[in-house]
Parts: structure tokens; C-alpha cells; sequence
């Protein structure tokens, strides 16, 4: 990798000498020092060159600088509408995870026990074998492809097209069914359509920001970044709604503690105070939206082969209303924890006709055994008092990931989805059939497994082979302990993308090293419906490969040569080309290729050479009728306004567990920390995983901070490090654990429960107990 008489060591300390001094010079201007340097790095050849982050699902742009066909340095790209020049820690310091020592270059694969190298083409070959032995011998529902929202566009394309338009199968999942499937389902049930109606320029308008169990500091700092410039220069004020204290709610005008669950409560609450102080925007509301209630007591996915269907039924202004009275202040006070003083705040910024709000939210309202109802109860405030798709008006779903939206719900690669529409719809099926030149009768109707219920058919040998690519699921499956052990079940066989060594792989019996972001093509697509090229920057270690490469290479070995005709060179720009094929007009159109490769990004819909901002109103909607809102989603083009109660969730403390486990991500680590734990300075930021608990509760049981403590809830235990009074401070009752850190695999105690209408598992809520070890 490295030129001659340029040292490993002396490469890593410039490359890590440039990020921190590009960090330091935005971060803190008039470090004169700092800007010196890079310009002075800039006359000695370096070449800056555009690219998303490869990190959280924001989508800052980034310049990176090549020299010596190396990635040395990173700065935040002044051309790009989400950053505008700036990046967090773990932006500025993203290449360096290109270099870790225990990169994986070489295929491998297991023979007598034991992973040993080989040869790309003897591994591709033999996944091929492997597929079409278990397609032949138990049917095409035995084989399946578990992805991410870290694919690029066109590797969820390519799998997409593979498996369910040639192979046959609707065995196609991704890790953001974890992370952003009630989101999903949220804006389907309540808009009939996927996705934010707003972007991040609504930041710029906003008088008020409130998040919803969204620790915004850490998860999503530069946007944060932008909502504490907007309080500066306007005063907008930022409401931290959330079950634990953490740095955005010290950094927050008002920190608000809610006990878990009772979002729900609590959004009806001031649904409540709306309509009783006669907040309620009523010709909006009269024009633009309906009101729908759905089954309840529906249960929560424990058992296998749980099905759930929903029944909407109509219901009038008045029933929502008598629905209502239920919630009072003071009533949900007493469940939630929060004061009806707080409750009546909250009804008053959204109430005030003279305030912009913003709604953000990510994990906390998704990651919920009623994800569906919470993203929906939100909607509801917003559509009372009309404050939508406007300017600095918007319900704001963020994503963990780098193209969980552009891949995962843009593309469609979960089990019931299709690039258009979804596998039930004869009209997808048919449309998905024209495109990918195949029968329509090879589009399975029918969706096979969801995530959760995917691994569990692992486990009961419905699955016999299981390619994961991207992602890291031996850390992040909830109750983890049984997908684990079904991973490692006599007849199955699995095959594992990916960059590094991970608990993943060590479960493969096929490792295939990928080629990371920059050192291949592609696209990604962030929070706010833009998508944004990178070009292949650097060329990568060894034998590793594209993820996209990989896939047409084990469909041209299966025989559909005929479906994957491109070349290397031209391949990300005929699949981009397909693939828009699904999305053309007003609705959804993609920007053609030439575009992303020249902008930093372009938002969809792109109609007629412009990106939409704001869906669903006429005045920047060009698929929008009338002349102002125009939901489009629906039949009828109207929002939907639903009665979502408070459902208590299937595990709470008690005598036995008597505390509330919560897990969650910090900022210095990305997701599993298979990248971040490599990049030295933000490893020794945050060397390992810990258990955040209340100094009360400490105290009482007489624990230290860095006291080894024991959890243990009903499916395993784990001992860990205790931390008081340091980062975050959960409430009473409660702990948190980050979940980075292959060391401490918190998702051994977690529980596989989920959304019935979203099927996304929770993370936030099971019951542990606290021992000192």
C-alpha cells in the first residue's frame, strides 16, 4: 500500500497531523497554525476530492486529499448544503480507518475448522456452488442476503435484482430494518409515501427545536451544530425530550425526563392541550387531513412466526377527541413523569401560530415496540396545527446510517419491497419485470422474513445459506445469544462482506474482504432524500472488492451473465441509469448521473433540473396539485390523523430485574465500532464499553465509578465497567450501555421484541438486574 520511503508509521502520523489541524481549523478559527499547514500540505501535491462521510446517515460532504494514491486528509467540502465546510471527530478522522493493521485483503474460508486464505476466484466460486446446492436441494426460500444501510445504491440494487427478480426470492433483509423501519411504516400510514417531506434547511428557519429521545450532540452533531448557531443568531430555542440526561440536554434551553414508553402518553397529551386551548389549524386540518384508529393490544413479535395485520377505520373529528380525554395533563403526569406544567409547554410551542418547529428523532421513538404509533402521534401534532411542509415546519425522521435511505427504503431492499412499490402490488411486480427483463412470475407476491424472524428461520433451518455484506449482526441482533448459536448450526452456511475481523466473521464459513467507499464507486442517499456520488479515490488493499462487484460476479457464475452485462469501468453508471428507471417523474425522479457527479448532492424528487425541497406543497412540489398542500401519498391526498393509545411494553422492571436497560451509541464510535476502534485517536478517546447508572443508585448498592458491576437480565449476563457522574446520567431505575464494543455484547440481553406494523426490534426497554461484582 505504501510508496517507497514513505514509512507505515509516518504516513499514519501525517494523516492523522492533517485531519486533526483541518478539525482544529474549523472547530476553533484563528488557529493560524492550523491553516499554515494545510495550505501548505495543498502545494506539495495533495488532490481534494469530493465524497460523502462514510458515517451516519447526515450526509456531510467531504473534500478528501490524495497524495501519493493514498487518502491523507480530510476537511469538510464548503460546497455542500448539509455541512457547509464543517465536520464532527469522527468525519475529520474517516480515512483512517482505510489503514487498520488487521484490514482484510485476502479471501477466506473455512476448511477443517479453521479460516485460511485463498483465492477470490476459488471463494466466489464456491459461494456460487454453495447457493445453487441449496437452491436445488431445499428450494429457493432456503438461500438469502442480509445487507445495510451501508450499502452503496448500487449494491442494493444489484442484490435486489439477483435475489428477487432472478433467484426468486423475497429473502432479501438490511440492518436498517433495525434502525429506521418505524419511520418507515410511520410515513407510509400517516402520508402513504416514504421519507421526509422537508430537508435541513429547515434548520435555518425553525424558532423551535424539539427532539424526541434524540441525543442529537453525539448521534448528529453537525446538525446539532447548526440548531445552536440558529439559537445565536435568532434565539431559537432547543426542547431535549428524553429518558436520560446526556450532553445535548445540558447543552438544551430545557431538558425534559420522560419515564420509557410514555412518549406515547405524552404526545397525546399535547394532542389534548391543542384542541382544548383551540390551537387546532381548522381549515388545514378540514382540507388536508382525515381522522384513523387501528387494532390495539397487538402484541409485540416474541413468539416465532408472529403475524399482524392492521384494520384502519375511519373515524370522525370528535371520536379523535372523546379519544383524548384519556390523556390529560395530569393524568399522563402521573404515568409519564412528566409535569402537566411541561406537557402544557410543549402543546404551547407547537400551538403558537407566530413559532416554526422542527420535530426531530431517530433510535428513541424508532427502536420501540410501538415505533409505528409514536412516529405517527408526532405527525399528528404537526398536521393539527398545520405546521408542515413549510419552511422550517417539518416532522424530521433521521437515519443512523450512510444510505439507509437511499439504499434500504430508496431501493427497496427489504423483504416486502421492490424499487417501486412492493411485492404484493402486481402493478411493482410487473413494473419490476419490464425493467430487469425477466417473467413476472419470478417476483415471488408474497414477503418471506423480516429481519428478526430472518434470523430465527436461520436458527429453525427454514435458511440453509445467509450472505451478510456490510454489517455487523453478531453484535447488533437483540437477544443475540440464540442468532448466534443458530449462525453456528451444522447444515448452515454463511458467507460474510467485510473490511475487518468482526464476531460476524467469525462465524463465516466464506469471508469476502470488500473494497470501503472510496476505494470504489458509488452513491449514497442521506436523511434528507439527497444522493451524492463518490468516485473510486484510491484503489483497494490486495484482493479486496466492491460489494457490488462481488454480487455480478456470483450471478454471472450462477448463469445470469445476461442480466449483468457491464463492465468495471462503466457498471455504476449503467446500474445508476436502471435503477433511476424506477423513479422517473415528478413524484420521485433521480438526478441523472452526470449531475451527481459534478454537485455535492441532489435531493429527489429531481424534476426538470431542480431538487424538491418541500413535498406536498404546490409552491415547491411540482407533483403537487391545487395551490397548497397536497398529500399525494394517499388516495384521497389527504395526511392521516391516527388515535395511537399508550400500550405499556412487554418487559418492565420488577422485583426481580428492577431496572430499565437502555443502549445507544456515543459520538466518538460508529455503530459496532468495527472502523472507529481503528482509528487510534478516537479509540483512545473511548477505549471501551461501560454501564452508565444514577449516582443514587450507585451509592446504594455501593458501587464506585470503574467498579466492575454484573447485568443480568432473563436471556444472559455481562460484567462491564461502571461509569457515574461522567458522559450521561440515566434517571433512577435506570442504565445505559453503548453498544461499540465487541468486547461487552450487550445484545446478549437484550430482547428480540418489535413493532408489529414495522417489525423493528427495541432496544430501548428490557428489564436487567445490577450486581456488584
Amino acid at each position: 500500500m505504501l510508496e517507497r520511503g514513505v514509512s507505515r508509521r509516518e504516513f499514519l502520523k501525517k494523516l492523522a497531523a492533517i485531519s486533526a489541524m483541518s478539525a482544529a481549523a474549523t472547530v476553533i478559527p484563528g488557529i493560524i497554525f492550523a491553516h499554515e499547514q494545510i495550505s501548505k500540505y495543498d502545494t506539495q501535491g495533495i488532490s481534494w476530492q469530493k465524497t460523502p462521510c462514510r458515517f451516519c446517515g447526515v450526509g456531510c460532504g467531504l473534500l478528501v486529499g490524495i497524495e501519493n494514491k493514498k487518502a491523507v486528509a480530510v476537511k469538510g467540502d464548503p460546497n455542500s448544503s448539509v455541512n457547509k465546510g464543517l465536520c464532527c471527530v469522527k468525519g475529520y478522522h474517516s480515512v483512517m480507518a482505510l489503514y487498520g493493521k488487521d484490514r482484510l485483503t485476502k479471501p477466506l474460508v473455512r476448511k477443517n475448522g479453521k479460516l485460511v486464505e485463498t483465492s477470490m476466484e476459488e471463494a466466489l466460486e464456491l459461494v456460487a456452488s454453495k447457493m445453487k446446492q441449496t437452491i436445488k436441494d431445499h428450494g429457493k426460500d432456503a438461500v438469502s442476503i442480509y445487507g445495510s444501510g451501508q450499502w452503496t445504491i448500487p449494491d442494493g440494487y444489484v442484490a435486489s435484482k439477483l435475489f428477487k427478480g432472478l433467484i426468486g426470492t423475497n429473502n432479501v433483509e438490511a440492518n436498517a430494518r433495525l434502525c429506521m423501519a418505524s419511520a418507515v411504516t410511520g410515513f407510509l400510514t400517516s402520508f402513504g409515501l416514504d421519507e421526509p417531506m422537508g430537508c435541513y434547511e429547515d434548520i435555518d428557519h425553525a424558532n423551535v427545536f424539539i427532539l424526541w429521545g434524540n441525543n442529537m450532540a453525539e448521534m448528529h452533531p453537525v446538525l446539532f451544530s447548526r440548531m445552536l448557531d440558529q439559537r445565536l443568531k435568532r434565539k431559537a430555542k432547543i426542547i431535549d425530550f428524553a429518558t436520560r440526561t446526556t450532553r445535548t440536554s445540558k447543552a438544551a434551553d430545557k431538558s425534559i425526563l420522560f419515564k420509557p414508553q410514555t412518549d406515547l402518553a405524552v404526545a397525546n397529551a399535547i394532542a389534548y392541550e391543542i384542541i382544548r386551548n383551540g390551537w387546532v389549524h381548522e381549515s388545514f386540518v378540514n382540507k388536508h387531513t382525515t381522522f384513523k384508529k387501528g387494532i390495539t393490544n397487538l402484541g409485540y413479535g416474541i413468539e416465532d412466526g408472529y403475524k399482524f395485520k392492521d384494520d384502519e377505520q375511519p373515524i370522525s373529528f370528535n371520536e379523535y377527541k372523546k379519544f383524548l380525554a384519556d390523556y390529560t395533563p395530569e393524568k399522563v403526569e402521573a404515568l409519564s413523569g412528566v409535569s402537566a406544567k411541561d406537557i402544557r409547554y410543549l402543546a404551547s410551542l407547537f400551538g403558537d401560530p407566530n413559532k416554526k418547529i422542527m420535530s426531530f428523532w431517530c433510535m428513541g421513538m424508532n427502536q420501540h415496540t410501538r415505533g409505528t404509533w409514536i412516529n405517527n402521534l408526532v405527525y399528528n401534532l404537526h398536521l393539527l396545527v398545520g405546521k408542515i411542509s413549510t419552511p422550517g415546519n417539518s416532522p424530521f425522521s433521521l437515519t443512523g446510517q450512510p444510505s439507509a435511505c437511499g439504499t434500504v427504503r430508496e431501493v427497496g431492499t427489504l423483504t416486502h419491497k421492490l424499487p417501486y412499490g412492493v411485492v404484493m402490488k402486481e402493478g411493482a411486480r410487473q413494473k419490476a419485470a419490464e425493467i430487469w427483463d425477466v417473467p413476472v412470475e419470478n417476483i415471488d407476491p408474497k414477503p418471506s422474513f423480516h429481519t428478526v424472524e430472518m434470523f430465527r428461520a436461520v436458527d429453525r433451518g427454514q435458511i440453509k445459506f445467509m450472505w451478510i455484506q456490510v454489517t455487523n449482526p453478531m453484535v447488533t441482533m437483540p437477544n443475540l445469544v440464540r442468532y448466534r448459536n443458530g449462525l453456528r448450526k451444522e447444515d448452515r452456511f454463511i458467507v460474510v462482506s467485510d473490511v475487518y475481523p468482526t464476531p460476524t466473521t467469525d462465524e463465516a464459513d466464506v469471508v469476502l474482504p470488500s473494497a470501503m467507499w472510496i476505494e470504489r464507486e458509488g452513491m449514497y442517499g442521506n436523511s434528507e432524500r439527497r444522493t451524492q456520488h463518490f468516485n473510486q479515490l484510491i484503489d483497494p488493499p490486495g484482493e479486496a472488492m466492491s460489494d457490488t462487484w462481488q454480487l455480478i460476479e456470483v450471478a454471472r457464475k450462477l448463469g445470469y451473465e445476461k442480466w449483468f452485462p457491464w463492465g468495471k469501468e462503466e457498471h455504476i453508471e449503467k446500474i445508476w441509469a436502471e435503477y433511476s428507471r424506477f423513479h422517473e417523474g415528478a413524484k420521485h425522479g433521480m438526478a441523472p448521473y452526470e449531475v451527481l457527479k459534478k454537485q455535492s448532492g441532489a435531493m429527489w424528487p429531481y424534476f426538470e433540473g431542480k431538487s424538491t425541497k418541500w413535498r406536498y406543497n404546490a409552491k415547491y412540489d411540482p407533483a403537487a396539485e391545487g395551490d397548497d398542500f397536497d398529500f399525494y401519498g394517499k388516495p384521497d391526498h389527504k395526511a392521516v390523523i391516527f388515535a395511537r393509545p399508550y400500550e405499556a411494553p412487554p418487559e418492565i422492571p420488577d422485583s426481580e430485574y428492577p431496572f430499565w436497560l437502555n443502549t445507544g451509541r456515543v459520538l466518538e464510535h460508529w455503530h459496532t465500532g468495527s472502523m472507529t476502534r481503528r482509528i487510534k485517536v478516537l479509540h483512545q478517546a473511548v477505549p471501551n464499553s461501560y454501564v452508565e447508572l444514577h449516582p443514587d443508585d450507585a451509592k446504594k448498592m455501593g458501587i464506585s465509578n470503574g467498579d466492575e458491576v454484573k447485568i443480568t437480565s432473563k436471556r444472559a449476563s455481562i460484567n462491564m465497567p461502571a461509569s457515574i457522574n461522567e458522559r450521561g446520567i440515566p434517571t433512577r431505575g435506570q442504565v445505559f450501555v453503548p453498544f461499540f464494543d465487541e468486547d461487552y455484547l450487550i445484545n446478549d440481553l437484550t430482547l428480540d421484541a418489535y413493532c408489529p406494523i414495522s417489525k423493528q426490534p427495541d432496544y430501548k426497554k428490557c428489564a436487567v438486574k445490577i450486581e456488584k461484582v
